[in-house]
């Protein structure tokens, strides 16, 4: 079996396409993906740049991803890109993984409007949300954000964030760690210590790492 991360760059509709808007509020603009082999090693990359059909990329989204009007001017739209994500998931079973849910939704709400004769139970058997897995396996009643969970793991985000490519590539390393259970309870053990306090733990959660501090909050 294989393993792709993905991760999904959007840009709000605008509001002059006020119909479109009753059905779709965003459009991707990036898509970014890695793909493991069953031993959980990286061997290919996937990223696509897509244009927006429905209003220019936003200002606060360049901000946020660096992605200008510029960059997808010229670049395939939505039906093509997730067509090219597909072929090149190919038909070997595969598991798909993305951090949180919101990205198969953004997928299920475009392709009903884009791509409507494509088959959703494609995405829906294949899709495993990961931030939900490593909440429960750290028994997290509040879902940590992707950066809050690398800087509890001690891993250093690779690239800059919110590109879709990166995210992805970082995301990856939380879906390997997870794999081999006695390496993940290692790196997770001042998380496990704070949901598990005992009485003589005397080290602050700041000393212990300063991303651990947003655990103590949700707690």
């Amino acid at each position: 079996m294989k393993h792709v991360v993905v991760d999904l760059e959007m840009n709000p509709v605008s509001r002059e396409f006020r119909e479109v808007r009753r059905k779709l509020n965003e459009e991707v603009i990036e898509i970014g993906a890695v793909r493991l082999d069953e031993n959980f090693q990286q061997e290919a990359e996937f990223q696509c740049y897509v244009k927006p059909e429905y209003g220019p990329i936003k200002k606060h989204i360049t901000s946020l991803t660096g992605i200008t009007q510029a960059m997808v001017a010229d670049k395939k739209t939505y039906a093509a890109c997730f067509q090219d994500f597909v072929d090149w998931v190919g038909e070997e079973e595969t598991k798909i993984y993305s951090w949180s849910m919101s990205d198969i939704k953004q997928l299920r709400s475009e392709c009903r409007y884009k791509l409507p004769d494509f088959d959703i139970d494609w995405l829906n058997a294949r899709w495993v949300d990961l931030q939900q897995e490593f909440d429960d396996r750290l028994g997290l009643h509040n879902s940590l954000a992707l950066k809050h969970a690398l800087g509890a793991m001690d891993h250093k985000f690779e690239g800059t964030q919110h590109t879709a490519l990166a995210d992805a590539i970082n995301t990856s390393a939380i879906l390997t760690l997870m794999q081999d259970d006695a390496k993940f309870k290692e790196t997770m053990k001042p998380v496990l210590e704070i949901l598990q306090p005992k009485d003589d733990l005397s080290s602050s959660i700041g000393d212990l790492c300063p991303e651990l501090a947003k655990l103590q909050k949700d707690l």
